[in-house]
C-alpha cells in the first residue's frame, strides 16, 4: 500500500485544478493581472514574496501591519487595512490601547506562512510598526523618507539623502538606505529599544527641524504642502505611535511593480527611487545584502 502524505496530496490536488500550493498556502486565481505594465499575475507576486523572504521577514515579523490589497489589480481599486477581519489568516491579532485608552484588534506575522496567506488574499504592500510586540512601546527603528516637491530634479532628491546623512554622521549614529518605489528614498536608522515613543518621535523631529534650519532654502521638516514648495519635506511623522512606514522588500501598488529596496550607499548615484522593480529586487537578493550588518547595531537613545 502506498502512503501518501497530506502535503503530496495537496499539491497533487492542486496541480489537477490549477492552483499552486505555496508554503502550504493554495493559491487561488493564480493568473489573475495585478500589474499590466510589465504583465504580473498573482502567482508571480506570491512567488515573489516566497523568494525574497529571507530577507524581508526579519524587518517585518512581529511588527504590526498596516496593509494595502488589490485583489483584482492596482488598476482597479485597492483598500488600505490595518484591522484583521475573517479574511486575516496565518496572522497574530493583539489588543492594542489607542489614544482614547479603548483596545483596538491589530494584527502582526511570524511566519513565511503567514506572508504568503497575506499575499494570497491580494496584499501588496505591508507597511510596519517601528517597533515589534514584544517590546511595544518601545521603538527600535527610525525612518526619514524624502518627500520632493512635484517636478524636483532627482539630483538634488539625492544631495538631501547626502545631507541627512551627514548630520545622522554628525550624531554617531549609523543609518541605511532604501528606494521608496516612488519618488523619494528613505533612510532607516536602527536603536536598540529603550525610549518612549514621545522621546523617539521628538528626537526625530529636531534632525528633520535641523536640516531645515541649516538648509532652510532646500528642506522643510512642516508637513503642509504649502510649505513644500521647490524643497524636499523631511518626513519625521512616520515615527510616532501607531505611524507606520513601507517595509523593506515589499512591492509597491504603483505601474512597474516597483519595490522599496535596501541598496547600498554607494549605489545612491545610480539606483532612482522607483529603479528596483520585482525581477530586480529578485536578482539582487543572490547577491551581497546591503544591509547585512543592520540588527548589529547597538546605537540607542537616551
Amino acid at each position: 500500500m502506498e502512503i501518501k502524505s497530506k502535503d503530496t496530496s495537496k499539491a497533487k490536488d492542486s496541480l489537477k485544478s490549477g492552483s499552486p500550493v505555496i508554503a502550504g498556502i493554495k493559491i487561488t486565481n493564480p493568473a489573475k493581472v495585478i500589474f499590466e505594465n510589465p504583465l504580473i499575475t498573482k502567482e508571480d507576486v506570491v512567488r515573489y514574496y516566497a523568494e525574497i523572504a529571507e530577507r524581508m521577514l526579519p524587518y517585518v515579523e512581529r511588527r504590526i501591519l498596516s496593509i494595502v490589497r488589490c485583489p483584482k489589480g492596482i488598476s482597479q481599486s485597492c483598500f488600505y487595512k490595518k484591522h484583521p477581519g475573517p479574511s486575516s489568516r496565518e496572522v497574530v491579532t493583539i489588543q492594542v490601547a489607542g489614544s482614547d485608552s479603548q483596545f483596538e484588534d491589530y494584527f502582526y506575522l511570524e511566519s513565511l506562512t503567514g506572508l504568503i496567506s497575506e499575499a494570497q488574499m491580494g496584499t501588496l504592500e505591508f507597511h510596519i510598526w517601528g517597533s515589534r510586540v514584544d517590546e511595544l512601546e518601545k521603538p527600535d527603528m527610525m525612518v526619514f523618507d524624502l518627500d520632493p516637491d512635484e517636478g524636483m530634479e532627482l539630483n538634488q532628491v539625492r544631495q538631501g539623502v547626502r545631507d541627512l546623512k551627514s548630520i545622522l554622521n554628525e550624531l554617531g549614529l549609523n543609518s541605511y538606505l532604501k528606494t521608496s518605489g516612488g519618488k523619494g528614498y528613505h533612510v532607516v536608522v536602527p536603536f536598540q529599544p529603550a525610549v518612549s515613543w514621545s522621546v523617539f518621535y521628538d528626537f526625530a523631529k529636531r534632525v528633520a527641524q535641523v536640516m531645515e534650519q541649516k538648509w532652510p532654502d532646500r528642506y522643510t521638516s512642516n508637513v503642509r504642502k504649502a510649505k513644500r514648495v521647490g524643497k524636499i519635506f523631511i518626513d519625521w511623522i512616520r515615527n510616532g505611535r501607531g505611524a507606520t512606514s513601507i517595509a523593506p522588500y515589499s512591492l509597491r501598488a504603483r505601474n512597474g511593480a516597483t519595490v522599496s529596496m535596501p541598496i547600498a550607499w554607494d549605489e545612491l548615484d545610480v539606483i532612482a527611487p522607483d529603479g528596483v522593480n520585482i525581477a530586480e529586487a529578485l536578482r539582487r537578493k543572490r547577491g551581497k545584502d546591503p544591509w547585512q550588518d543592520f540588527f548589529l547595531n547597538q546605537q540607542q537613545l537616551r
